[in-house]
């Protein structure tokens, strides 16, 4: 099996609830647990443009030939400006693996969708297509062009320490003091 040790981890900063407009959002690139870069972007909150403004991250930056797989802190961003996994991972021809600490709610997300987000059916669309998340090394995944072991493997190799990848954790700890000029522990 060969190990991916060169990966893109994506968070979005926090917002108030009221918020409309763009989020910005962090991709942190990290060389097993060396960070090696950052990369900024934002999406539209509730929207429709995840998927581009994540690509669009990698590609072209100096990170963009080394870069093995993508990390993604949950399917959605910026509220539920839902990406296409299996868009991302053909348009960079890298797999990708979403990760979440605990199985989400799914009744709860179609709900919401479907009576509160414009575009809901086609976002709930999108999270179906991406299959039904799956335990693994501690966490929730859902995996594009990575094998259960793969993704384990992934998972184990771009750890320092508790369950989440470095590069998530870090992009969340990048996220929160762009949000708020401060970091806030743990991720």
């Amino acid at each position: 099996m060969r190990r991916l040790s060169n990966v893109l981890g994506v968070d979005d900063t926090p917002f108030p609830r009221a918020h409309r407009g763009d989020v910005p959002i962090v991709g942190t690139v990290f060389t097993r647990q060396r960070l090696d870069g950052v990369v900024l972007s934002k999406v539209r909150r509730d929207g429709a443009n995840a998927t581009e403004r994540v690509a669009a991250m990698l590609e072209g930056s100096p990170f963009d030939e080394h870069v093995q797989a993508v990390l993604l802190d949950g399917i959605a961003l910026a509220g539920f400006n839902v990406i296409d996994v299996h868009a991302l991972g053909a348009r960079l021809a890298r797999p990708v693996l979403v990760v979440t600490r605990k199985a989400p709610d799914l009744a709860a997300i179609r709900s919401a969708l479907l009576r509160r987000v414009p575009g809901g059916a086609r976002k709930w669309k999108l999270i179906e297509a991406a299959g039904p998340m799956e335990p693994l090394e501690g966490v929730w995944v859902q995996r594009v062009g990575l094998s259960s072991a793969s993704a384990a493997q992934l998972l184990r190799d771009s750890r320092v320490q508790g369950v989440l990848p470095e590069p998530l954790r870090v992009a969340h700890l990048v996220a929160g003091a762009i949000a708020s000029g401060t970091s806030h522990g743990a991720a």
